[in-house]
């Protein structure tokens, strides 16, 4: 969330950084944001008029009684209208209440501001190359794409569709076992090489959780609702409860309502986890394999970090996301998100594309973004600066990897002619020192 202070100083450039992003006459409707804020000031500022008000006139009062029977009578006349006062103070405070709520919700819609280093652009055309790494491999035989290689290594989109529907997969066997494979190998790479600590978090969470790094309100048709119901079973109509499209959401979540030691700056957290998106707004778009399921995993990074460090942390983590890609030897490239295809809550992203043969091109395979306290104000998550005084502190998230694009990419780069896939040297140990995995044999 935005800090209102800017927008209160400087409206007209808060909007000019908005209006970078994609859609930005749905971002922050101007017009009502300063009639909200003109109100809120009319009754601030009479609110302090009448508390001053009504601070003399009870002074007089005091002074008046002091007096006895001689001054009871101009006493009684000025105690009703501190009563007046009184209760105008009262309307007041609840219509600020609720002014308060008004803008509390705008702000709630209005993405963040774009740091003055991303580049201008509409959409991913704007993007803009910030290196790549490794060379695409040249093949002597015609390329599969990832669906026709896993099938007969177990994946298998057909029963994922019976059991679930459109865009689940089921994965037996060998393909299995690569998956799983590559998930561990990234969390050992992040917490033994990278200083990430492992976690384990809950994969349904609450509407507050969602609230805080940002999946709420305005993204609600992307989440998968469960269940509503109270603790331990107990009925209620309040108490929605969705499944986690990142680990991003618990993992940022732990630091939500603290005041953390600047000495216990910075926080490196990784889970390995599903993640779960309805995908809304990409109806028709990768209908085809593993690219767009409603359920993937993920290899999660988060960072909690001194405001001071958060660009230089953004970097760093973008190398961690980067390492992965280079142990398994997947030609890559970094691209710095333009404006307007940056992603809600960031104010600034690096995206990993790994090529991928088959389709003759690199795609997304990982995102870090730079919150910076875009997060943090809607969490209160805060510590205890140097001054002795509360600062927000900054976030950072990044996919270290997506586990299943990994595996696309590891089929479609590591495939050979007969149909089974080499194994890079860094996955052989977690594979029990298998150097490539091929179809079973049949029965």
């Amino acid at each position: 969330m935005l800090d209102i202070t800017l927008l209160r100083k400087d409206l007209a450039g808060a909007v000019a950084r908005l209006e970078t992003r994609k859609k930005p006459q749905a971002f922050l409707d101007v017009e009502a944001f300063s009639r909200l804020e003109a109100e809120r000031k009319t009754i601030q500022m009479r609110t302090e008029e009448l508390q001053s008000q009504r601070n003399t006139l009870s002074k007089k009062i005091g002074q008046l009684k002091a007096r006895g029977a001689a001054g009871q009578a101009e006493a009684d006349a000025l105690m009703a209208t501190v009563a007046g006062i009184k209760d105008e103070l009262e309307a007041s405070a609840k219509r600020l209440e609720a002014l308060q709520a008004e803008l509390q919700t705008m702000l709630l819609a209005v993405p963040n501001l774009p740091h003055e280093s991303v580049p201008v652009g509409e959409d991913e055309h704007g993007n803009v190359l910030v290196r790549s790494w490794g060379t695409p491999k040249a093949f002597d035989f015609p390329i599969k794409d990832h669906v026709d290689l896993g099938e007969p290594l177990g994946l298998d989109f057909g029963l994922g569709v019976k059991l679930s529907g459109a865009r689940f997969t089921v994965m037996k066997g060998p393909i299995a076992r690569l998956h799983r494979a590559l998930a561990q190998f990234m969390l050992d790479v992040q917490t033994q090489q990278h200083g990430y600590t492992e976690c384990y978090t809950p994969y349904i969470v609450n509407a507050d959780t969602l609230r805080g790094t940002g999946q709420l309100p305005k993204f609600e048709g992307d989440l998968f609702a469960a269940k509503k119901g109270g603790q331990d079973g107990e009925a209620s109509e309040t108490a929605a409860l969705y499944l986690i499209p990142t680990s991003e959401v618990t993992l940022t979540n732990f630091v939500r309502d603290e005041v953390l030691a600047e000495s216990s700056l910075p926080i490196r957290l990784t889970a390995h986890t599903p993640c779960f998106r309805s995908e809304a707004g990409s109806a028709g778009r990768d209908t085809r394999g593993l690219i767009r399921q409603h359920q993937f995993d993920k290899v999660e990074m988060v960072q909690i970090v001194h405001p001071d460090t958060s660009y230089t942390a953004l970097e760093a983590m973008t190398g961690h996301a980067e390492a992965i890609l280079q142990k398994l030897g997947l030609p890559y490239r970094v691209m710095s998100l333009c404006t307007g295809d940056m992603g809600f809550g960031a104010s600034k992203t690096y995206d990993l594309e790994v090529w991928l043969p088959a389709q003759n091109t690199f795609r997304e395979i990982s995102s870090v973004s730079n919150c910076e306290a875009f997060q943090a104000r809607r969490l209160q998550a805060r510590f205890k600066n140097a001054q002795g005084k509360n600062e927000l502190v900054h976030t950072l998230n990044g996919s270290g990897l997506a586990v299943g694009r990994t595996l696309v990419a590891v089929l479609e780069n590591y495939q050979n002619a007969d149909g089974s896939i080499s194994l890079p040297a860094a996955l052989q140990p977690y594979l029990g020192g298998l150097s490539a995995i091929s179809a079973p044999a049949a029965a």
